[in-house]
């Protein structure tokens, strides 16, 4: 029951993913041409030169915040990662309950330090 309810929950994250990928391209680029707008910002010398960045980083910041709903994407995406690695992950030692019986708690103590 569990690896079903992991596979339809990746497959909504799946979905979401898709639905966002635009959006998510859309916001990558409009960052990193905020990124480059601020180091030409830096480098104007001109007052005239740093009012144009300001009036192409404000249009740029407007673009990246039309897409900044990309981030339900980006938590679909860690979704998926997430429900991968619990699909991929194999239980560890269960350890086993301890009984009154001696015998038995003696055979696993000295599977213990046979170890």
């Amino acid at each position: 029951m569990k690896k079903f309810l992991l596979f339809l929950a990746g497959l909504i994250a799946l979905a979401v993913l898709l639905a966002n990928l635009g959006p998510m391209i859309l916001l990558g680029v409009s960052v990193w041409l905020l990124y480059i707008v601020f180091k030409q910002f830096m480098k104007s010398d001109s007052t005239a030169g740093k009012i144009g960045w300001v009036v192409v980083g404000l249009i740029t910041l407007s673009i990246a915040v039309s897409n900044i709903y990309a981030v339900i994407g980006v938590a679909a995406a860690y979704a998926l990662y997430w429900i991968f690695k619990n699909w991929t992950s194999k239980k560890e030692d269960i350890q086993p309950t301890r009984s009154e019986d001696p015998f038995t708690n003696f055979e696993h103590q000295w599977a213990e330090l046979n170890k």
